[in-house]
């Protein structure tokens, strides 16, 4: 394998930084690869998504073959890349992380708003890659990684779901439950999630893995996250001072704050 040729160990570990050249491609390539494949099985649902109807495969402005084909070819040298470069074990995450994504994340989006659960999972694959690539196995302590990205793509993706909600309903995507479910799940999926990201941050540092450092931006980071317009949005609370809704009018797309979208 030519990870060998790359292996210029520069820690006491005997991590090679060289690995993340073809570490940082490979995934790359695949992460591209996923996205327009992605686009192609989605072209005719995002024309109706006045967000997205412009991206180039719904607009109309790529031949939909040729767009498959460079799909499948950045899928393919992503994953080569790492089975080659890095390590089997990098590329095989890869090839999950695409598969997952396409196969069972993609088509449960028009089926049932589990989808916002099921595709973080190939979006947290990732780290795994990444401490793949450095350690040539998968430690415990990549699985907190998993587990941080993993959490915290729900009150990411929900977020959007809300904002855009009407633009996903009239596309047929079901990202959301029925509407007297929907502040039940908007408030699990995302206050309740973002309070679990604060004692997630803090294991590394439990076990030693971190400093003081690291546990002080963990619980900053996770307050500041909590603050955030999109959770505010999520808790429909309405700011009526002028000044206050000029800022987060700035922040935010016009359309979200319309009296139809409310």
């Amino acid at each position: 394998m030519l990870a060998s040729v790359w292996a210029i160990p520069l820690g006491s570990d005997g991590f090679s930084f060289a690995l993340l050249i073809p570490t940082l491609l490979g995934t790359l390539l695949a992460a591209g690869g996923t996205a327009a494949l992605n686009q192609f099985i989605e072209r005719r649902f995002d024309v109706q998504m006045r967000r997205i109807s412009r991206r180039p495969l719904a607009a109309g402005k790529l031949n939909t073959a040729g767009a498959l084909c460079f799909g499948i070819l950045l899928s393919v040298a992503g994953t080569f890349c790492l089975a080659v470069a890095v390590n089997g074990l990098a590329s095989l995450l890869a090839v999950l992380t695409l598969a997952s994504c396409l196969f069972i994340y993609t088509p449960l989006k028009r089926k049932t708003p589990l989808c916002v659960l099921i595709g973080a999972f190939p979006g947290a694959m990732p780290p795994l890659i990444g401490w793949t690539a450095a350690r040539g196995r998968l430690d415990p302590e990549a699985w907190v990684l998993f587990a941080m990205v993993f959490l915290w793509q729900s009150p990411h993706f929900v977020a959007i779901a809300w904002m855009y909600r009407e633009d996903y309903s009239h596309a047929g995507y079901m990202v959301l439950p029925k509407e007297d479910q929907r502040d039940s799940f908007v408030f699990w999926q995302s206050f309740v999630v973002s309070l679990l990201l604060i004692p997630l941050s803090l294991i590394p540092a439990i076990v030693g893995e971190s400093g003081l450092a690291y546990s002080a931006g963990a619980v900053l980071a996770g307050f500041i996250f909590l603050l955030l317009r999109r959770t505010l949005c999520f808790l429909q609370i309405e700011c009526r001072g002028p000044a206050v809704a000029v800022r987060f009018d700035r922040l935010s797309p016009r359309s979200f704050y319309s009296a139809d979208a409310r």
